[in-house]
């Protein structure tokens, strides 16, 4: 079981990896009361708990072992380059490693990594190394255990959409290619080089400030400015806003390529940009991104290779949700790696 603690939504997916290919078994979406969770802080655990206990009673699971993820500004992902040693000596090797690398208190964070290229035999090897906060860990702890919940896994939010993004779209990973989620309060950019994640940034611009931008500027209710953002028709309003928010969204964009061009090895060249999350359906921001970053823009599928079993999205409309499940997908299939 996926569980993805959203700023603005829960969203539970079920995955049976009974049988030879993954099934969705179930599939639910409750939201969240606002300003529960800020800039991905949680500010009121109560309420967070509550909706999330809703969720799992809404899906009718047993189970008390999810799997979650954390992310943000509190989470380095870093592709490094250490000399070959063997997976047991690169973790003693490890501490001392992101003493170099991770811009954080040792003593407060938790680590792991990922050799990636194990079969190699050069006197150099490739290491993806993870560092998160400890307390951002902990308060995500917390707040299951007030939900009843356990988690079976604690995983990164950019490798749990890269997970979900590789099963449904398997030829995109081959060269560079950017995986942008458009969250409730946060935009995330992953970068992937031949389907290994190797950049990953926030950018605090979601489909929040464009439905407020639609209410302050424009005299919108708050029911009329989502069901337009949610639409599939431009207006003037949205036209104006999709302008102003998705030049801050580019310019993020802009920030995370400028740096990996200066510090990537390869020198290779962003060549496609795929969609995902609730703000990848604002109409008009699709054509934006790619007139103004000069390159192929796709909306990513997270249903596109998983097989649904009936009744999994009662209540649910398929092409309206699936933006939204790329990254409680992506958590539910970890169970199976």
């Amino acid at each position: 079981m996926g569980l993805d603690i959203g700023s603005g939504l829960i969203k539970v997916v079920v995955i049976d990896h009974g049988k030879r290919e993954p099934r969705i078994t179930k599939v639910v979406i409750v939201p969240l009361m606002a300003d529960a969770i800020v800039e991905g802080e949680i500010m009121d655990p109560g309420i967070v708990s509550e909706a999330i206990a809703a969720a799992l009673v809404e899906a009718g699971v047993t189970t008390k072992e999810v799997v979650v993820a954390v992310g943000g500004r509190d989470v380095i992902i870093k592709k490094i380059q250490i000399e070959r040693v063997k997976e047991h000596q690169a973790r003693e090797l490890m501490r001392w490693e992101a003493e170099q690398h991770v811009p954080f208190d040792m003593e407060s964070v938790e680590l792991d990594f990922q050799i990636l290229d194990p079969d190699a035999t050069g006197p150099q090897m490739q290491v993806l190394l993870v560092a998160a906060k400890r307390e951002l860990v902990e308060s995500k702890m917390r707040v299951l255990g007030e939900a009843g919940l356990e988690p079976s896994l604690v995983d990164v939010e950019a490798f749990a959409l890269h997970n979900a993004f590789a099963l449904n779209h398997p030829d995109a990973l081959t060269g560079m290619v950017a995986l942008l989620n458009i969250g409730h309060e946060v935009t995330n950019i992953n970068i992937l080089d031949d389907g290994v994640p190797i950049l990953t940034r926030d950018i605090t611009v979601g489909t929040r400030k464009f439905r407020e931008d639609l209410q302050k500027d424009w005299g919108l209710s708050l029911d009329d400015a989502a069901a337009l953002l949610q639409g599939y028709d431009k207006t003037k309003a949205l036209d104006a806003v999709v302008a102003v928010r998705g030049e801050d969204i580019i310019a993020g964009i802009d920030r995370a390529i400028s740096f990996l061009e200066t510090n990537a090895r390869n020198g290779g060249a962003l060549r496609t940009m795929f969609l995902c999350g609730g703000g990848s359906r604002i109409p008009g921001l699709d054509d934006l991104l790619g007139q103004r970053l000069g390159i192929a823009i796709e909306h990513a599928n997270a249903l596109g290779n998983l097989h649904v079993m009936d009744g999994a999205l009662d209540g649910l409309v398929a092409d309206e949700i699936a933006p939204l499940l790329m990254l409680p997908i992506g958590l539910a299939l970890r169970q199976n790696q």
